[in-house]
């Protein structure tokens, strides 16, 4: 039976941008339970995919700080935005922030595949178990049985269950005595108890908040939904929710006070917010809408709430809803120059089957990457 040098298990983000940067020399099989390369990549960001972020940095993540900034300093979103640049990738620049294709995700699929046209492919099999006799690393699959000296698990969290995702990774690591931590939805829409049914009243609403979650602030827009709330703030602020309260401002460049006072227009017109959602908030500090000019003293108190309406989120839209997952390979487990496991030689955890999670904007394909570089770094010789 071949013995390859490199076995990757998963052939997404992570899983071929590492088998393009590992030395041509190796033999590298890449092995998926796909179909079809880096289907993820093609759905995300409307087929579009958010690359990476205009600013990137460790406190844009959950997890191992050394392990990040290592990762993030050895292949930037520089590094990233030259290397699809070489490679003719047309990006566009939304907000000023996020980088998606112009065109389309494919770009990116073909350039991944193009660079990895040297590892040996192998779909459609499902990854059983891995196993280690003396030095030699054995997978076991759905068909048959392969055999490395080392192994990079690229196989992805547990969100998209349709696109192949599982817990297969943990297992694996979990196998062989590797820490890990249970994966939980992330970047996912939040529900509500009862207190808060108001707002799937206002579904289909959004506007631009900050909301503040454990020592975090996150500024973007928030989308009242059916089943609760979403939007590209909401699914940043569930990144670091637990339990317990957040802290909601929905008029984040604007002092309430100021705007009411004085004025003769009635308090809900002055709330530079949609009507429906103005008169929904007032109802809410309990302030009837009036005149601006004849709010009482109690009344000014209880609209500053709108700039700090806190509440405790019932909990989440789960993992059919979340873009990613959280938790994974603890990074006290790995080591953060090679992110090789520290305890068993040869094994390796890159991408989201890792315990590092990015905010929504680009910052987990950028860990995707630049984990899967640190990686080729170490297996290049």
């Amino acid at each position: 039976m071949k013995i390859y040098d490199v076995i990757i298990l998963g052939a997404g983000a992570s899983g071929l941008m590492c088998a393009g940067n590992i030395a041509k020399k190796k033999s590298v099989m890449i092995v998926d339970v796909n179909d079809k390369v880096a289907k993820k990549l093609k759905i995300s960001g409307g087929g579009k995919c958010n690359i990476t972020n205009a600013d990137v940095k460790v406190d844009n993540f959950d997890g191992d700080e050394e392990l990040i900034s290592y990762a993030l300093k050895k292949f930037s979103k520089d590094n990233l935005l030259n290397f699809l640049d070489r490679q003719r990738v047309p990006l566009e620049l939304r907000k000023d922030r996020y980088y998606f294709c112009e065109n389309s995700s494919d770009e990116i699929i073909d350039v991944l595949k193009r660079n990895s046209k040297n590892a040996e492919l192998l779909l459609n099999r499902d990854i059983q178990k891995v196993t280690k006799e003396d030095e030699i690393f054995i997978v076991k699959t759905s068909n048959g049985s392969l055999c490395s000296k080392s192994i990079v698990v690229a196989t992805g969290g547990k969100s998209f269950k349709t696109l192949g995702a599982s817990d297969m990774g943990l297992n694996i690591a979990k196998s062989f005595g590797i820490e890990v931590k249970e994966f939980t939805p992330a970047l996912v829409g939040l529900t509500l108890q009862k207190e808060q049914f108001w707002m799937k009243e206002l579904s289909g609403l959004s506007c631009y908040v900050n909301i503040k979650v454990e020592d975090k602030v996150l500024k973007e827009e928030m989308l009242f939904a059916h089943k609760g709330i979403s939007g590209p703030c909401i699914l940043s602020a569930s990144l670091y929710w637990n339990k317990g309260d957040i802290s909601i401002d929905f008029l984040p460049n604007n002092n309430i006070v100021e705007l009411v006072s004085g004025s003769k227009k009635l308090v809900s017109s002055v709330i530079p917010l949609a009507k429906r959602l103005s008169k929904a908030l007032l109802n809410v500090v309990g302030v009837k809408d009036k005149e601006c000019r004849k709010l009482d003293a109690k009344e000014l108190q209880r609209l500053k709430i709108l700039h700090c309406y806190s509440f405790a989120p019932a909990g989440n839209f789960g993992f059919t809803k979340a873009e990613v997952s959280r938790g994974g390979v603890l990074g006290s487990e790995l080591d953060t120059k090679t992110l090789e496991s520290k305890k068993v030689k040869g094994l390796y955890f890159i991408g989201e089957v890792v315990d590092v999670t990015g905010e929504l904007g680009g910052y987990n394909f950028q860990w995707a990457f630049s984990s899967a570089v640190v990686c080729a770094n170490a297996l290049k010789f």
